[in-house]
């Protein structure tokens, strides 16, 4: 090889590297979470980042929330509607964790601005009943290991200066942008086979709207086998995806579906309703922006 393809083949090499973006270092993940605590917006990566690098970027992320926001009350599966991945380059749900005091109640009143990207979408909530929900596999198999479900509006904060530059692994690196949410009245889940069966068809066959104060659609209906075919199959595939990294979902845990309508950027003024028709017992749930 002459010297002129040696060094056109180090230069390639680095200019490769140099396009892969990392894992963030300590410094770097504080000045994230510097950031979002500030509510500004946070640089991006400076490439889309690995599977792996978006894990490692997560876990030291959330070692700085969990410093300032303490307990964990459960955890978030994002991506799991079919067209948000298509909007963030990817064909696989993320995860991320909840934190205490990230769950408000329906009728919460907050600031359009409550993040440093804010946004808004229609989800959904349940809550674990016990340990044995990590070896479910079936939509059927969670009902048995679920005491609740809870109609749920997320609050989701994606960050970064530029959200749309983000691909899944970047989405996964951020926590999935959990901020916060609106949760309303939960639905408690039947004793009985028969029941427990008409309500997995019911959360699979809804639709979810989300309506402004003047009854008006702010999106198309989304239905609840967008949800990677039913909402339950969420629970399914986070219990899977913790347990590789040693976490296991407890009694107690809150776990949030996923996105039943698009991502939507909040306005000063606007109060914002999620409807669930055709899930018998759910009642809407409301959200106020200052």
């Amino acid at each position: 090889m002459t010297m002129k393809r040696i060094l056109c083949t180090l230069a390639l090499g680095a200019t490769t590297i140099a396009a892969q973006a990392q894992c963030l270092d300590e410094a770097q993940a504080g000045e994230m979470a510097a950031r979002y605590a500030a509510r500004q917006p946070a640089a991006n990566f400076a490439a889309p980042l690995s599977d792996a690098d978006g894990a490692c970027t997560r876990k030291r992320f959330n070692a700085l929330l969990a410093a300032r926001l303490g307990k964990v009350v459960g955890y978030k599966a994002g991506l799991t509607n079919p067209a948000v991945q298509k909007r963030f380059n990817t064909d696989q749900p993320v995860w991320g964790v909840l934190y205490e005091g990230m769950v408000q109640p329906s009728g919460f009143s907050t600031p359009a601005a409550f993040g440093a990207r804010p946004l808004y979408e229609a989800d959904m909530l349940v809550r674990v009943k016990d340990a044995a929900i990590n070896h479910a596999r079936t939509p059927f198999e969670v009902m048995q290991h679920i005491d609740q479900i809870i109609p749920f509006i997320e609050l989701p904060d994606l960050i970064v200066e530029k959200p749309g530059e983000l691909n899944g692994a970047g989405v996964a690196a951020i926590n999935v942008g959990a901020r916060l949410g609106v949760a309303g009245t939960p639905i408690e889940v039947p004793a009985t086979r028969g029941e427990r069966y008409r309500l997995l068809y019911a959360l699979e066959t809804m639709q979810v709207q989300l309506t402004n104060d003047q009854g008006q659609l702010l999106a198309p209906a989304g239905k609840g086998s967008d949800i990677l075919g039913h909402p339950l199959n969420a629970v399914v595939w986070i219990a899977q995806a913790l347990q590789k990294d040693g976490i296991t979902l407890k009694a107690g845990d809150l776990v949030s579906l996923g996105s039943f309508s698009p991502l939507l950027p909040p306005k000063a003024g606007l109060g914002v309703t999620a409807t669930y028709i055709g899930l018998p017992g759910a009642q809407p749930v409301l959200v106020k922006f200052q």
